[in-house]
């Protein structure tokens, strides 16, 4: 008979392999409360969206870092995988569209939104290099181009 799974709950105890990925969990999360802490701060040179590409990219990293160890290298086990997702440390629904195809390298949810902020366009950062050189952009012209909510330069699968 199939040992049925036991159901975890946000105030359960971390389950076995934690340890293995703990440092690493603890590293990035200092560096995202720094980052939270410091996006506060006046910084004349950036805008208030600009001062928050840290905590996206952030984000980013912790997501991608779990991912990979449950996805990619099978380093840590499901109920792992789960108690982290129901405790929050990743970005569950960045982690569900890397899942689908033509989502894997996707930077943040924000670019996926057809938005006012995009005027109803996918965000720069969706659009691969290769359509932009077709519309007769300049090389330097591309390689500054950011998307203006998580300042990535390009995540665009095709790439």
């Amino acid at each position: 008979m199939a040992k049925l799974a036991k159901k975890i709950k946000k105030s359960d105890p971390a389950p076995d392999g934690y340890s293995k990925i703990e440092p690493t969990l603890k590293k990035l999360q200092a560096r995202m409360k720094e980052a939270q802490t410091s996006s506060g701060v006046s910084d004349k040179t950036k805008s208030k969206t600009q001062s928050l590409w840290i905590i996206y990219q952030l984000n980013h990293q912790i997501s991608r870092y779990v991912y990979d160890m449950y996805y990619k290298k099978k380093l840590i086990s499901r109920e792992l995988y789960d108690w982290l997702l129901l405790q929050s440390y990743v970005n569950s629904e960045l982690i569900a569209k890397w899942k689908k195809q033509g989502y894997e390298k996707l930077c943040c949810v924000h670019c996926i939104l057809v938005s006012d902020k995009n005027h109803k366009n996918p965000c720069i950062c969706r659009v691969p290099k290769a359509k932009l050189l077709e519309n007769n952009e300049s090389e330097d012209k591309i390689k500054n181009l950011q998307c203006v909510t998580c300042g990535c330069r390009g995540c665009a699968s095709t790439d």
